[in-house]
């Protein structure tokens, strides 16, 4: 590695080789105290991940963030927000209708509950039992009042009738998303019936499912 080369340049190269680094193999790379490549990184721009205690970086040029503000590289975890608590905070803000622990970790691909019980103890999120399930919303009054609106919506939306069929086409389905039991409910019922309201059915009646939506093609 040319040593005249200026060691912002050099951060770039080594992530261009890979997108993600620890601090320490970065630093024996570049042949430079950690202290120095934290400056380097700063000054080129990075996000550090909100998985594993935050100890993977990236240049900010690199992630392509879904819709959640989300980007995975493996099992690594960034945030447009940053630290894991300010994008729980951020994901449950912006949802409609609240979000309960095992939703959040399935969008993070974390286990995150005790870091959501510690949010509401220090009044950044709040929380109520809905059915089975604990729901997070948001500490904003008016923003939390309008996801138990919708909430509430959801939960009268569907007749008893409805939601039986749901839960019995899963039966015969397990493995199917939450896409594919609405559209096989469409088909076969003539029921239009949303994603979100057979997750708030999972959810209500404290069924834990893994599959929550269809998997993008690679």
């Amino acid at each position: 590695m040319p040593l005249d080369s200026k060691p912002a340049q050099l951060v770039s190269t080594l992530f261009l080789q890979q997108p993600c680094w620890m601090i320490g193999p970065l630093a024996n790379e570049l042949r430079y105290s950690i202290p120095s490549v934290r400056r380097f990184l700063a000054e080129v721009g990075y996000y550090s991940s909100f998985t594993h205690n935050g100890g993977w970086y990236t240049l900010r040029s690199i992630p392509r963030f879904d819709g959640d503000g989300l980007w995975f590289h493996r099992d690594v975890g960034f945030s447009r927000s940053g630290s894991l608590t300010r994008t729980l905070v951020e994901l449950t803000t912006r949802s409609a209708a609240g979000l309960s622990a095992e939703q959040l970790g399935v969008k993070l691909q974390c286990r995150c509950h005790s870091v959501l019980v510690q949010l509401c103890r220090q009044g950044r999120l709040q929380r109520k039992k809905i059915g089975h399930s604990h729901l997070y919303f948001a500490i904003d009054p008016a923003i939390a009042d309008a996801q138990h609106q919708t909430v509430e919506g959801l939960q009268s939306q569907l007749p008893a009738e409805i939601e039986v069929l749901i839960l019995v086409e899963f039966i015969r389905n397990p493995d199917a998303a939450f896409e594919q039991l609405a559209k096989a409910i469409s088909r076969k019922r003539g029921v239009t019936v949303g994603v979100a309201q057979i997750e708030r059915i999972f959810d209500l009646h404290g069924l834990k499912k893994t599959i929550r939506t269809v998997q993008p093609k690679p």
